[in-house]
C-alpha cells in the first residue's frame, strides 16, 4: 500500500466535519474533483470504502468512523507541531479560522479583524458566522467568538471589553395600533418574534430591574433562529423583538424602531474569544489574542 499523505488524511477529517464533498472542498482549497480522486485513492490503498456515498447522502462506514477516531487526534498533533515550527517565523503567516455567531462577527471585524490583517498581511482571518453553538475544536476553527455565557467552561477566554445590552424594540406603527408594554408581563398581551436557540429551545427573554428578575415565555405566531430575520419581521410591524442591542441601534436611532423596556435591560458581561487550552497555539493566533487584549483594555477605559 502507497504511503497516505496529509492531504488525503484531511480530506477524509474535512468531509466527516463538514459533511458534503463541496463544502470539504471549499474549507481544503481545493476542487471537488480532486478532493473526490484523493478519497478514492485513499480508499483504494486502505482496501476499505470510508464513505456510503450515493446521489443524495453522504455518510460514514464502519472503518471511516474508527479512521476519524483514530486519525483525527492524531492530525491535530501533527498540525500542532507544524504550527509550533511556523511560529518560529519573524512574521506570522498562515489562516486563522473563527466560528461567531453573525452579530459577534459584526463586533470584531472592524477594530479588530482589520486591524490585525494591516499589521499581518501574510495572514488570512477565514471568518464562518452560523447562530448555531458549534464544538470549535471538532469542527477545526482555532477562535470562537460568543457571548461570555455561552462559552464551553473547558476553554480559555480573552473576555472583548465591552458589556452587551438586550433591547426589545417595536415599530412605530404596532405600538400605534397596539399599546406599549410597560413592565415585561404586559407581554404576553402581544405579538412576539420568538427565537430559536442553539440547542433547539425557544428563548426566553430575560429582564432586571432593581434586583428584581423575570423571565417571559413570549408568545407569537412565528419562531426564527436568525436574529436578522427577526429585525425584518419587526420592521414589518408583525409584532416586537428581543435582540442584542447593536443589532437594532441604527434602527432605533433613526426611527424605524422603538426601544421599549428599556429600564429593563441593564448591561451584562459581553463577547470573548475562546480556544482550547491543550493545543500548540500558531504565532498568528497568538498574535491575534494579543491583539485582542489590547483591544480589549483600551474599550474597558
Amino acid at each position: 500500500m502507497d504511503k497516505a499523505g496529509l492531504t488525503e488524511l484531511n480530506a477524509v477529517i474535512a468531509i466527516a466535519r463538514r459533511g458534503t464533498f463541496r463544502a470539504a472542498a471549499i474549507d481544503l482549497g481545493m476542487s471537488t474533483t480532486a478532493l473526490s480522486l484523493a478519497i478514492n485513492k485513499l480508499e483504494a490503498n486502505l482496501g476499505v470504502r470510508l464513505f456510503n456515498r450515493t446521489t443524495r447522502s453522504l455518510s460514514l462506514t464502519g472503518a471511516g468512523r474508527l479512521f476519524v477516531e483514530q486519525v483525527g487526534p492524531a492530525l491535530q498533533d501533527i498540525q500542532g507541531a507544524l504550527e509550533a515550527v511556523r511560529s518560529e517565523r519573524d512574521t506570522p503567516s498562515g489562516t486563522i479560522r473563527i466560528n461567531a455567531a453573525p452579530f459577534a462577527a459584526r463586533e470584531i471585524i472592524s477594530p479588530l479583524v482589520l486591524e490585525y490583517l494591516r499589521r499581518y498581511p501574510d495572514m488570512v482571518v477565514d471568518i464562518v458566522t452560523e447562530g448555531k453553538l458549534v464544538d470549535i475544536v471538532a469542527d477545526g476553527f482555532d477562535i470562537g467568538v460568543r457571548v461570555a455565557g455561552l462559552v464551553p467552561t473547558d476553554m480559555i477566554t480573552v473576555a472583548l471589553g465591552r458589556p452587551q445590552r438586550y433591547a426589545v424594540v417595536a415599530s412605530p406603527k404596532y405600538l400605534e395600533k397596539h399599546g406599549t408594554p410597560l413592565v415585561p408581563p404586559d407581554l404576553l398581551g402581544h405579538q412576539c418574534i420568538r427565537v430559536r436557540l442553539p440547542d433547539g429551545a425557544v428563548f426566553r427573554w430575560r429582564f432586571e430591574k432593581d434586583g428584581e428578575m423575570a423571565q417571559i415565555d413570549v408568545r407569537g405566531q412565528i419562531i426564527l433562529d436568525e436574529a436578522s430575520l427577526a429585525r425584518v419581521a419587526v420592521l414589518e410591524d408583525t409584532g416586537i423583538g428581543f435582540f442584542m442591542e447593536q443589532s437594532v441601534l441604527a434602527d432605533i436611532e433613526e426611527g424605524r424602531l422603538i426601544r421599549i423596556l428599556n429600564d429593563w435591560t441593564p448591561p451584562f458581561p459581553g463577547l470573548c474569544l475562546y480556544y482550547p487550552g491543550r493545543r500548540n497555539l500558531s504565532a498568528g493566533v497568538k498574535a491575534f489574542l494579543a491583539l485582542a487584549r489590547v483591544h480589549a483594555t483600551a474599550q474597558a477605559r
